[in-house]
């Protein structure tokens, strides 16, 4: 399970790389759907700022 945490800048590369849609604007920062999650890791992977985390399901 991953969890965005307060390191995004809202730069948006996450959600434009998750290849489930997982990851949606929510007000003024993006949050993880875990329910859509595959837990592919592509948005730790792209994320400038280190700001998508694995966390304890």
């Amino acid at each position: 399970m991953y969890k965005i945490t307060d390191k995004c800048i809202c730069c948006g590369i996450c959600a434009d790389e998750c290849p489930v849609g997982a990851i949606y604007l929510d007000g003024d920062k993006y949050e993880i759907d875990n329910d859509l999650c595959a837990e592919c890791g592509t948005c730790v992977d792209v994320c400038p700022n280190e700001a998508p985390v694995e966390v304890d399901g």
